[in-house]
């Protein structure tokens, strides 16, 4: 397991953007790198949030339904294919330590993450509907957190690394080698040696949706270099 550390200047906050529904997916949708779960992305706070011109995407009372043409299929390394639909109408800042949970509404079908290192935050969905979203804490350049796609290898509530010699609860497994979901104090300058931090409360919701074979896709900071 990679325990949490102090390494590296955290940003003060981590926004969702606030323009158009319809504006930004398709903006997003453009720029792979900056994508959180298909349609948000870092944003100054300070940034006004722009009027509407032109119709949006229905907002439902517990979350934002994307117009087809801003949806998006993510498909795992088994072909399974997962929707995103829909996300939580989060339309504010996001500061360290803060999350969102509501299942309202929400589809069946199995649960997955999607992590953003860019964005420096996770988005968990079931059925193509966001059911919950927060900002994490993840590894630095010297101990890098894994992208890709990944399994939930197992599952342990009160997990304790002999190696960091620390408590890391509501530990999901992704890699053999210790790279894991788990709560974390995720506060501005912190870091991992490699590990995805989740805030507390949310870190057990995150351990109690996804089971042991879900899939999470972890994006990179910066786009797959082309030959």
């Amino acid at each position: 397991m990679q325990h949490s550390r102090r390494a590296r200047p955290g940003r003060g906050l981590v926004a969702r953007t606030v323009v158009l529904p319809v504006a930004r997916a398709i903006v997003l949708f453009a720029l792979p790198a900056a994508i959180v779960a298909g349609a948000r992305a870092l944003r100054p706070a300070t940034v006004p949030r722009a009027p509407s011109p032109v119709a949006s995407a229905p907002v439902a009372a517990h979350r934002l339904v994307l117009a087809p043409r801003e949806r998006r299929v993510e498909v795992a390394p088994d072909g399974t294919r997962l929707p995103i639909a829909s996300l939580l109408p989060v339309t504010g800042p996001q500061a360290w330590g803060a999350s969102t949970w509501d299942e309202s509404g929400a589809g069946a079908g199995p649960a997955w993450a999607r992590v953003d290192l860019a964005a420096q935050t996770i988005s968990v969905f079931r059925g193509g509907d966001e059911i919950g979203t927060a900002v994490v804490v993840f590894g630095t350049d010297d101990f890098p957190t894994p992208t890709g796609w990944f399994r939930v290898l197992e599952k342990h509530r009160d997990y304790y690394s002999h190696s960091y010699d620390a408590p890391m609860p509501w530990m999901l497994r992704l890699t053999a080698d210790g790279v894991a979901l788990h709560e974390s104090d995720v506060v501005r300058g912190h870091a991992s040696h490699g590990c995805v931090g989740l805030p507390g409360d949310f870190a057990r919701r995150v351990f109690g949706a996804l089971p042991v074979g879900a899939w999470v896709l972890i994006v990179p900071r910066t786009p797959a270099s082309k030959p």
